[in-house]
């Protein structure tokens, strides 16, 4: 959940009230007796728009349950910028990390190679939530000595939203059918894209260089062995990756044709734009919908919409929680952690937000298959995402892959914003990433 405007090291911490989960499918520690004051839970997370998606999740418990408090700190929009490297300082000194802490796929790595961080979730019965998750999910969860650490929330899925108003004024279809229809290919999806800029000035047909660049090195990572920046000894392999590279030009081309709107993702610039119409399209895996119809705002209602991606989905994103070791209270924060993952807590957020479970319980309740969203003017986001989620398949990702993914894409947006000039950008690229592998 590729992921999203960093209060500071200090910001104001959140908190969420728990006994119990009550959640189908879990097998949660017992029930622990009221206490004379409320033990608070605090939930660190990141990510732009609605974020995780927890605020009607954390309402419902903490209205039913007065022991236990949770409440969220959202800490910034940016994971690799921002989170990330602020928690790995949090975690290696041992304090200031939250009871229950959000990490995305790019930062797990990571989080695998130091079980010394973590809570082992086995302790308070949570090693019986395996049968809720895909099997790459839940061993992305538990260290190398065999610690569970991490409980998934989301995964990717891939669509593309677009502005049915803008596509109107160009001229173009609106319909998401036969929007889909336009663009079997990402070659199909530059001509429409130049069809659009000959026909609208005042905003441009995607965001930036760096959300299709990452929708397009899913896809080409899943046709090169399911690898991305590293290979799967964790050496860095950026510059023989065909994925990486493929993505690139792609990049490359969307930005000398003109086609972006020369914004960096998970910016606060980047969510004005998405409010003000500043680009018809971008790259919207599941977990997306929630972060665009959270910084659209209620007048981006109805004139968004979800039409299929070029080239034929993809698996970008997702994130787990984690209990840090230095929490004050684990036994509390593990059954936090059971809650939020639980299949009817995430089916809800499903519902209320579009992130896509990675619970196989929720994917195959009903209310999920059969969902629809009515900011995107009542997308089928059922269809769409949910019949396509067990079959998705992971990338590998390194233990430094955060930080690569944020040199890389530094590069990338300089050379869109014209401060990186197209005949350095790859080699530059190349040698951030060396950089930032260590």
């Amino acid at each position: 959940m590729t992921n999203k405007r960093f209060a500071a090291a200090g910001a104001v911490v959140a908190v969420l009230a728990t006994t119990v989960s009550c959640s189908s499918g879990s097998t949660s520690a017992p029930k622990t007796s009221a206490a004379a004051q409320p033990v608070t839970i605090r939930v660190q997370t990141f990510g732009g728009g609605s974020n995780f998606g927890y605020k009607n999740a954390i309402t419902r418990w903490n209205a039913e349950h007065k022991d236990i408090q949770i409440k969220e700190e959202h800490l910034t929009d940016q994971f690799e910028q921002q989170y990330w490297p602020q928690m790995i300082q949090w975690l290696q000194a041992g304090n200031g990390a939250g009871d229950v802490i959000g990490i995305d796929e790019g930062g797990m790595g990571l989080a695998k190679a130091h079980p010394e961080w973590w809570a082992d979730l086995k302790q308070y019965g949570l090693d019986g939530r395996k049968a809720d998750f895909p099997a790459w999910k839940w061993e992305n969860g538990v260290t190398a000595d065999g610690k569970l650490f991490g409980l998934g929330t989301d995964i990717g899925g891939m669509s593309l939203c677009y502005r049915a108003d803008l596509f109107k004024k160009a001229g173009l279809p609106t319909d998401r059918e036969k929007v889909s229809a336009l663009w079997p290919t990402w070659d199909d999806f530059i001509k429409v894209g130049q069809q659009f800029q000959a026909k609208v000035k005042d905003s441009r047909f995607t965001d930036g260089t760096n959300t299709l660049y990452q929708v397009v090195l899913y896809q080409e990572a899943a046709k090169n062995g399911n690898v991305m920046y590293f290979d799967t000894s964790n050496n860095l392999i950026v510059d023989k990756n065909p994925a990486v590279k493929t993505a690139f030009d792609f990049a490359t081309k969307m930005s000398k044709l003109g086609l972006t709107a020369k914004l960096r993702n998970f910016t606060d610039e980047w969510a004005a734009g998405t409010q003000k119409g500043a680009f018809a399209t971008l790259g919207c895996p599941s977990w997306m919908l929630g972060v665009v119809s959270g910084n659209a705002g209620e007048g981006g209602k109805g004139k968004w919409d979800v039409a299929a991606v070029p080239g034929g989905g993809g698996n970008w994103g997702g994130s787990w929680l984690a209990v840090p070791k230095q929490s004050k209270h684990p036994k509390e924060a593990a059954q936090v952690a059971d809650y939020l993952t639980s299949a009817q807590t995430e089916a809800s957020i499903f519902s209320d937000f579009g992130n896509m479970p990675s619970n196989v319980k929720a994917q195959q309740d009903p209310a999920v298959q059969s969902a629809k969203n009515e900011f995107f003017n009542s997308a089928p986001m059922g269809d769409i995402f949910a019949k396509s989620a067990a079959s998705l398949q992971p990338v590998f990702l390194g233990v430094k892959q955060a930080q690569v993914k944020n040199a890389i894409e530094s590069v990338i947006q300089g050379m869109d914003d014209g401060s990186v000039g197209y005949d350095k950008a790859w080699q530059q690229l190349v040698d951030d990433a060396v950089k930032a592998a260590g």
